[in-house]
């Protein structure tokens, strides 16, 4: 079996002045989950053997705050311009392209399409947050897949869990 990590961003800070939705930062409470995240994961022992991650500035700093708990070296990240705002089928082709020698891969990227991925893979019965929400910011879903990235079917995966940061002791 293998493992995939859907990770949506942490939470950007709107009142910044970036120029494009591209460059949008984090805020404080993004940088927070995010570092709870990664501490999550290094608890868990889920360190990826690669990570796809979108290219924007918030996914980027999304990644630096997890690696700070999680040895992932720069040779097993992969910025790819598609996963910026992609959608279902766009992440799906960029999945179908991962090494198929890796078991446990990270994607880190936005709504809505990290939320359809994950309905797509999981079925659409899956747990909302105390607010309703699926994939809040800073969301990670960890899921247990066929192995192959390239058939990557509806209803294939099996969630193992949902975290949210909200709902991580701080």
């Amino acid at each position: 079996m293998r493992t995939l990590l859907l990770l949506r961003h942490g939470k950007s800070d709107w009142k910044q002045q970036a120029s494009e939705d591209f460059d949008r930062p984090l805020n404080e409470r993004g940088r927070d989950a995010a570092d709870r995240v990664g501490q999550w994961m290094k608890h868990h022992h889920l360190p990826p053997e690669w990570v796809i991650c979108s290219p924007a500035a918030r996914t980027r700093e999304t990644l630096a705050l997890l690696r700070a708990h999680l040895p992932v070296p720069d040779t097993l990240i992969d910025f790819d311009d598609q996963v910026y705002l992609a959608d279902l089928g766009t992440l799906l082709a960029v999945l179908a392209h991962c090494p198929q020698d890796m078991n446990n891969i990270l994607v880190i990227g936005h709504n809505p399409g990290m939320e359809e991925l994950l309905e797509y893979l999981c079925g659409e019965n899956l747990p909302l947050s105390a607010k309703g929400k699926l994939m809040p910011t800073a969301t990670l879903a960890q899921i247990a897949l066929p192995d192959d990235w390239r058939r990557l079917a509806a209803r294939s995966g099996k969630m193992i869990h949902i975290i949210r940061p909200d709902e991580l002791a701080s």
